[in-house]
């Protein structure tokens, strides 16, 4: 690692911080208008900027993305051609303007009222990333037996060979400070995002926490879009990005210096 700059000052308690939540848009169209409502009208304290990425949409995504008067601060981008999750949220983190990045899925699968409490401890400086956790709370709802054992069973698998213990390394709320998600090289296009930037996470010298979210699982006929072949592709990504790939081209040479092992045999 080069040219360390030499502390993260990207949250500054005399400036506003924005809270960018970055989401990836392929096919919403049926339900698409209500969520641009609900999270259009989301209060998210000091403030929010909307990042939507139009993942080369096949039915009129785009158009009600392009038309809807949001009274938010917006950006919206349209890929060339479809590329998968991993790929727009790449470019949703290159482009996003805010302190604090969050993942947000265009469903309704995750409660997005409980955003704010993922995003206060890294405001209140105790935490440089935050995992909301499915599994880490009792409750009435009912998880669908197939996905809740493959969720389990990646997860365990990415703790072990990761060395970071989270209880749901497949959640789509994962909160970062931007100047540390903007300094991973990512690489995965489809659903292989989510152990990837576990495994290269874990590797530098973070406050991680985890907290209890809801969740309301939706099915493919509402839109549901991960399948078996995306558990098989995960798998693969968990092995490959913690025991095979070249930890040399984890992070750009901007990764704060605070957040790099004094190990000098951390890579």
């Amino acid at each position: 690692m080069a040219k360390a700059i030499p502390k993260d000052k990207t949250l500054n308690s005399s400036q506003k911080t924005v809270i960018s939540l970055v989401t990836p848009i392929y096919n919403e169209s049926r339900h698409l208008e209500r969520f641009l409502k609900m999270i259009d009208a989301l209060p998210i304290e000091p403030s929010k900027e909307l990042v939507f990425i139009d993942d080369s949409s096949k039915d009129n995504s785009y158009e009600i993305l392009s038309k809807f008067p949001f009274k938010s601060k917006v950006l919206i981008h349209k890929q060339e051609k479809n590329q998968g999750k991993g790929a727009a949220l790449r470019k949703g983190f290159e482009l996003a303007s805010g302190e604090i990045l969050i993942v947000q899925d265009a469903d309704f699968e995750y409660d997005m009222e409980e955003i704010q409490k993922l995003i206060d401890p890294v405001i209140a400086g105790k935490a440089d990333v935050v995992y909301g956790s499915r599994f880490r709370k009792e409750g009435h709802q009912v998880h669908r037996t197939f996905h809740y054992l493959i969720n389990r069973i990646l997860t365990l698998l990415s703790n072990i060979l990761s060395g970071m213990y989270v209880s749901d390394m497949e959640t789509c709320y994962k909160v970062f400070k931007s100047v540390i998600i903007k300094n991973i090289n990512l690489e995965s296009n489809r659903f292989g995002f989510e152990p990837e930037v576990t495994a290269k996470l874990a590797r530098l010298k973070l406050r991680v926490q985890e907290h209890p979210i809801s969740y309301y699982p939706r099915n493919y006929l509402e839109g549901k879009k991960i399948t078996w072949k995306d558990g098989v592709a995960a798998l693969r990504h968990i092995f490959y990005f913690n025991l095979f790939a070249n930890k040399k081209r984890f992070y750009k040479d901007t990764m704060p210096e605070q957040f790099i092992p004094k190990d000098s045999n951390w890579l």
